[in-house]
């Protein structure tokens, strides 16, 4: 029997459709009030500013001890990173958090997280091997090899959409005991 190791950008492909399968069982059956549910007392989440547009809650340093998130500011913060990331793997300049505000909708969230979705996997179906170990310096101020940041990009997703999965859930559970 051979033994033999795939590629490393054939396993971070396989992990990030993995990972979006699990998003795409809980992202289509956002509301609108699961966004903006705010399952704490001290609790982040995105709020319309005067402008109209729906912006983040945000402290330069985290709270000690941290806030609870809602799943809005939770798809915010997943749609900063991931487009910020792509941003810099294409040779772009991230836009800064302030200015990326939330869509205003969990119907906007879907649609912008299914675009990122496949922005990304263009990325990764044109990702070699040898493009892996280029020095790669974003999220992270000291360059590394890029195989970490996509690695860690596939880890913050997963994270996240467990987060929204879990508070999904949650908020279907309360309001169905409530109902009862």
């Amino acid at each position: 029997m051979t033994d033999v190791a795939a590629a490393l950008p054939d396993v971070l492909r396989w992990q990030f459709q993995l990972v979006w399968r699990l998003a795409e069982v809980h992202l289509p059956v956002l509301t609108d009030v699961m966004c903006l549910w705010e399952p704490a007392a001290h609790c982040w989440s995105v709020r319309r500013s005067p402008d109209g547009s729906w912006r983040a809650d945000w402290a330069d340093a985290e709270p000690d001890p941290p806030p609870g998130m809602s799943i809005g500011w939770i798809t915010w913060h997943l749609i900063w990173w991931w487009s910020c990331l792509l941003a810099t793997v294409e040779g772009r300049i991230p836009l800064p958090h302030a200015q990326v505000p939330w869509p205003g909708s969990a119907e906007a969230v879907v649609e912008q997280l299914r675009s990122l979705s496949v922005q990304w996997t263009r990325v990764l179906a044109d990702l070699r091997e040898d493009d892996l170990e280029r020095s790669f310096a974003y999220p992270w101020p000291e360059p590394r090899p890029l195989k970490f940041a996509f690695a860690w990009a596939n880890g913050e997703l997963m994270k996240n959409i467990a987060e929204i999965g879990c508070l999904r859930l949650l908020h279907g559970a309360m309001h169905a005991a409530v109902q009862t």
